[in-house]
């Protein structure tokens, strides 16, 4: 039996203070630790959708990760073929994400959950970053990872 997408769905305190706290100051052009606002269209309605994300470089590269599985701003983007913006204060870059298959997702989730663990570790199942390769691939495909190419 194939696997259901997985997604944790954010309670109340993190929905209407943590990442509104977040996404103001990132609006406001403050960056909390990586922290800038997606913007991608709807997927059904066309128009622009923003989220709170983590933007992580690692080796060089940017990259998205969603810590709750099969969220609503994954399934966007996927719809727009990738094509989205992060925006850090009055900033916007324009990027085309290319999603990473699972068995390349372990050294990038590894580094996620070094930097933001604290944050998202509980979305995690247990896996920290000193867990193992195997442990870290087990779970990869719950959380999918976006590697970022900006365009003009």
């Amino acid at each position: 039996m194939a696997d259901q997408p997985h997604y944790r769905k954010p309670g109340w305190f993190t929905k209407h203070v943590f990442n509104a706290a977040v996404a103001g100051l990132t609006r406001a052009g403050i960056s909390v630790r990586g922290s800038r606002v997606l913007e991608v269209p709807g997927r059904k309605s066309g128009l622009a959708r923003r989220n709170p994300v983590n933007l992580l470089t690692y080796q060089g590269k940017q990259y998205l990760v969603s810590p709750r599985g099969e969220t609503e701003w994954v399934r966007n983007v996927r719809a727009a073929d990738g094509q989205l913006d992060l925006l850090l204060g009055s900033r916007r870059q324009h990027f085309t994400g290319h999603e990473l298959p699972d068995a390349d997702r372990v050294p990038v989730l590894r580094e996620y959950l070094r930097r933001w663990k604290a944050e998202v570790g509980v979305f995690f199942d247990g896996v920290r970053p000193d867990s193992t390769d195997q442990e870290i691939r087990d779970i990869a495909g719950r959380h999918p990872v976006f590697q970022l190419d900006e365009t003009s």
